[in-house]
């Protein structure tokens, strides 16, 4: 079970090496406040001295520690032939002639045998990535320790806990250190590492209070208290480090940190231990055997282990299942263009084939939110522009004075005997040209529409048309050219359709009502509505000698100016101007009728034939007889530089996963007990 530890460190590099944070290694993660003697602890692990050190926050960039036990020098050297070449599985680094160093992910090449050159190091990239305002970065530095001291082991350095900003440090810098601190133990596979001072109560351990909240019931942490030999004389922590104050499932270890003194005269870690390990026989002897860096370090190793195996299961699923996940997208981007007659064709063919069956209802991607393509143009024809048609009134706009005046424009200087047919169809022109504007607005909407489809079409159409947005700039310009073109002879054939209406007014059509018949209604209904019919008969008498009011042919039509009235607006109607106001009207609105019917099913033809239908004929042959042109291929099918980096990254990512498939799969069932 020993090989877990440098296998997950294995992994670890893998996925630093992308910048990968979708896989949740296990790991332990250490969290205290600031000069809770966290650097001591993790020194006091490695035995060595390479921490940075000085006041306010010192660790301002998570440190990813990977501790590697590795056999001595000697040993090593003894595996090695003259030449330095690796002559067992015992050595497995070769060339190098130190008992102890370190390296860091940011410089492979580089090893650090000096653990001051280590320290400057920490500094150095630090600053790179922060600057020297003391600010915080979520971006981790990876170092590597080899040692024959050190037990396999994987820590996380978080910067410490602190309530004050300094020097130009943000305002809210508690805020983010306490985010970066929470990001790092909410990872369900991390153990939380909570180092908290005897020198001060731990009721109120900031430390144990950020990981109470992502893990509170403590099944993954283990709390360390340090600077035991700094407590009050009289006082000690054994009810602590029995768990009789605060519980906590992993365990409580206490530690004997390095005094500032001992640090500024340079006392050897080794030192150190010794007079910790006799404080502790001193003072908490029942518990010196389980107590003190040595045991520390011994408890993470067992504690990680322990966990790595129980995290494993999950771990293989997660990269197994994410494999395929990067995978299908890796593929989503297509391959490098070989051929690029043939992928250009591919793409011009595909979404031509896309926009004509977004208009038949026949596409894969149909949306359920809103009226799209063809449905939509069926919506404008039948709803919006027949609606519209139907809200016309066939008299708006139309006074009795209105038609009085035309009748009499008509007759010219002598009174009308008969209602002049001249009148009636000026003013049944003048309804029906009130068809021309939405009839064109629905051409515009339909015109609408099928650009709408474009982008529609790009949107839902082949990702290879996404890759290449020149191809895609040139696609929509040439299928809005072609509807550009399109619209102004709809237009015009539109126009002629009302502009054929108006040319003839054919008073003869099957549907329109006989004038003679509407003059004898109309007379009917006056003659009953006269009190006692006295005033109608007495003006019957004086029109006996006349016929049945119809059409008649005036010898002169003259000139009409509407707006130009010769009588008051405010006259009362005489009977007679009644009646023939009353007749103008109906026949008016029965023409008007069977002209906005047949006008309501001649636009959509003219829209689909003109409009619809052509540019579905002749789109595909549009696109190829315009991008089909050698200089062009080219410079076409340059791949965007986002989609290229997108497919760079997923492979990185893909290759990345592959070989934690293969780190996985060496760890044999037996390696796991």
């Amino acid at each position: 079970m020993e090989t877990l530890i440098p296998t997950i460190n294995r992994l670890q590099e893998v996925f630093l090496t992308v910048g990968a944070e979708i896989i949740q290694l296990p790991q332990i993660v250490v969290v205290g406040s600031q000069s809770s003697g966290k650097s001591s602890v993790l020194e006091s692990l490695v035995g060595r001295d390479f921490l940075p050190r000085g006041s306010g926050i010192v660790t301002r960039r998570p440190l990813v520690l990977q501790l590697v036990n590795v056999p001595p020098l000697k040993e090593r050297l003894k595996s090695e032939n003259g030449n330095g070449i690796k002559q067992n599985a015992q050595n497995s680094y070769p060339g190098i002639k130190a008992e102890e160093w370190g390296t860091f992910l940011h410089s492979k090449n580089q090893i650090f045998t000096d653990f001051q050159e280590i320290r400057k190091e920490i500094e150095s990239e630090t600053n790179r990535g922060t600057g020297d305002n003391k600010g915080i970065s979520p971006e981790a530095i990876n170092l590597k320790i080899f040692s024959p001291n050190v037990l396999n082991l994987t820590l996380v350095d978080l910067p410490g806990i602190t309530k004050v900003p300094v020097g130009d440090q943000p305002e809210d810098i508690e805020a983010q250190v306490q985010e970066m601190i929470l990001s790092f133990i909410s990872n369900p596979n991390s153990l939380i590492l909570a180092v908290s001072p005897a020198n001060s109560d731990l009721a109120t351990s900031d430390a144990l209070k950020l990981a109470r909240e992502v893990d509170p019931d403590g099944r993954r942490t283990l709390l360390v208290v340090s600077k035991l030999d700094l407590m009050d004389a009289g006082t000690d922590a054994l009810e602590v480090l029995l768990g009789r104050v605060i519980p906590i499932r992993l365990g409580i270890i206490g530690v004997v940190n390095r005094s500032q003194h001992d640090i500024n005269t340079q006392k050897s870690l080794q030192d150190s231990m010794k007079d910790e390990q006799a404080f502790l026989q001193r003072h908490y002897p029942s518990l010196a055997s389980r107590a003190g860096s040595r045991y520390l370090a011994k408890t993470l190793s067992r504690l990680l282990m322990h966990h790595i195996r129980d995290c494993l299961p999950d771990l293989k699923t997660r990269v197994t299942v994410l494999s395929s996940q990067y995978q299908a997208q890796l593929n989503s981007y297509g391959q490098p263009v070989e051929d690029h007659s043939a992928t250009l064709l591919q793409i011009v063919t595909k979404f031509a084939s896309d926009y004509c069956n977004t208009i038949e209802g026949t596409a894969r991607h149909i949306q359920t939110s809103e009226l799209c393509g063809g449905a939509r143009i069926c919506y404008i024809f039948h709803e919006t522009f027949g609606r519209t048609l139907q809200s016309i009134d066939p008299l708006g706009g139309l006074t009795d004075l209105d038609i009085l005046t035309a009748i009499r424009n008509a007759t010219g200087p002598r009174p009308a005997l008969f209602v002049p047919e001249v009148s009636f169809e000026l003013l049944v022109k003048r309804q029906i040209k009130r068809l021309e504007e939405p009839s064109l607005r629905c051409v515009e909407l339909v015109h609408e529409e099928l650009q709408r489809i474009i982008q529609h079409c790009s949107s839902f159409s082949t990702q290879e048309l996404l890759r290449f947005p020149k191809l895609h700039d040139s696609i929509v310009e040439v299928v809005t050219g072609l509807l550009r073109k399109r619209l102004p002879i709809t237009n015009e054939m539109v126009h002629n359709l009302v502009a054929i209406e108006l040319a003839y007014i054919n008073t003869k059509h099957p549907d329109f009502t006989d004038a003679a018949q509407v003059s004898a209604s109309v007379n009917s209904q006056q003659a009953d509505a006269t009190d006692g019919g006295k005033r109608w008969k007495n003006e019957k008498v004086s029109e006996e000698r006349t016929p049945a009011v119809g059409f008649g042919s005036p010898s002169k039509s003259q000139a009409i100016n509407l707006l130009d009235t010769a009588m008051p607006a405010s006259r009362k109607l005489s009977a007679k101007e009644q009646r023939d106001c009353e007749v103008i009207q109906r026949l008016i609105k029965c023409y008007f009728l069977i002209v906005r019917k047949g006008i309501q099913d001649s636009v959509p033809k003219t829209v689909m034939h003109f409009l619809v239908n052509h540019v579905k004929e002749h789109l595909q042959s549009e696109l190829v007889g315009q991008l089909y042109k050698q200089p062009l291929l080219q410079e076409l099918l340059i791949e965007s530089q986002e989609t290229a980096q997108q497919r760079t990254e997923v492979a990185q990512m893909l290759e990345a996963l592959k070989k934690a498939n293969t780190i996985i799969s060496e760890i044999r069932e037996t390696h796991l007990w």
